[in-house]
């Protein structure tokens, strides 16, 4: 008798990232580097193109694979940026954003102590993916948080525009 297939494989949750990399190759070697990823599998096309890697950060999987125009799996360079950012937590973010800083990445946000609770940053990988990274430090009441919001939004500069 078959054994019974499991709809969601073995350690994977509901939504998994698949990430299109310009030079998947690469992009597996960054991310293990920066974030500690544990490269599980890669399968590669006849031209040596990745078509499938799974990888696993902490307790997630992600999936990786190379751009193939030809299928309209563009990259975010192709695209000229992302709208998204993937979050990871930590219990350290001080030291994971300094090895993913150290590893190439490019800060977006240096590290703070944000007014959710998080110490937190943001990073751009080399293959035009956006991350952030945290570690919760305070459990705010929402009404915390918002006045949190408001006193941030009140400091930040504001910004200039167009011939002012």
């Amino acid at each position: 008798m078959a054994q019974a297939v499991k709809p969601v494989p073995e350690g994977f949750h509901t939504v998994t990232p698949h990430l299109i990399c310009r030079n998947a190759e690469r992009a597996l070697e960054f991310y293990k580097n920066a974030f500690g990823a544990e490269i599980l599998s890669v399968s590669k096309d006849d031209k040596l193109k990745i078509m499938n890697a799974q990888i696993k950060i902490g307790d997630s999987m992600l999936m990786v694979v190379d751009e193939f125009p030809e299928w309209h799996c563009l990259s975010p360079l192709s695209l000229n940026g992302t709208p998204v950012t993937l979050h990871i937590y930590t219990t350290d973010a001080d030291a994971a954003f300094a090895k993913a800083v150290a590893a190439g990445a490019q800060v977006k946000m240096p590290l703070m102590d944000a007014f959710w609770g998080d110490r937190y940053a943001q990073v751009s990988d080399p293959f035009g993916h956006f991350w952030s990274i945290g570690t919760r430090q305070h459990n705010y009441t929402q009404e915390e948080i918002q006045a949190g919001a408001k006193k941030a939004f009140a400091e930040m500069p504001k910004r200039q525009t167009a011939g002012s």
